[in-house]
């Protein structure tokens, strides 16, 4: 089955995500559960929190469709290395799988693609970094 993303649906996806407790909200572009790839639009409001994480198994490779975000990038020990300023017509950015890194949405109304190997997982305990506040 064709699905063509419109602007239509963009905008719905926005109001879901500004009318989310955690301000962001996904499009499965799957074709059903069971396939071997994810792939997903995500919208992000400004407020959204994103924690440090990583994907054990799994690059993610990100577009920004709408909007602005930074990437982030950190070390073991959660010192950033690097930011990524990501906006529509820029670069594709392709994450390694293990690599720590977060997102921060710098403008209302930010769509992004994401992409990643096999089928959805929860993120584990250990693939979530806890930093302390200072």
């Amino acid at each position: 089955m064709k699905m063509v993303i419109t602007k239509d649906i963009l905008e719905e996806l926005l109001a879901k995500a500004k009318a989310s407790p955690r301000l962001r909200c996904n499009l499965d572009l799957r074709n059903s559960p069971d396939d071997k790839s994810q792939r997903m639009l995500n919208a992000l409001e400004p407020e959204t929190i994103m924690p440090i994480h990583r994907h054990k198994d799994t690059s993610e490779t990100c577009v920004c469709i709408r909007g602005h975000f930074e990437e982030y990038f950190y070390d073991e020990d959660g010192n950033l290395t690097d930011t990524i300023d990501m906006v529509p017509g820029g670069i594709v950015l392709n994450i390694e799988a293990g690599q720590w890194h977060s997102l921060r949405s710098l403008e209302s109304g930010t769509v992004l693609l994401e992409a990643k190997d096999g089928a959805y997982q929860p993120l584990e305990e250990d693939e979530i970094m806890e930093v302390p506040t200072k």
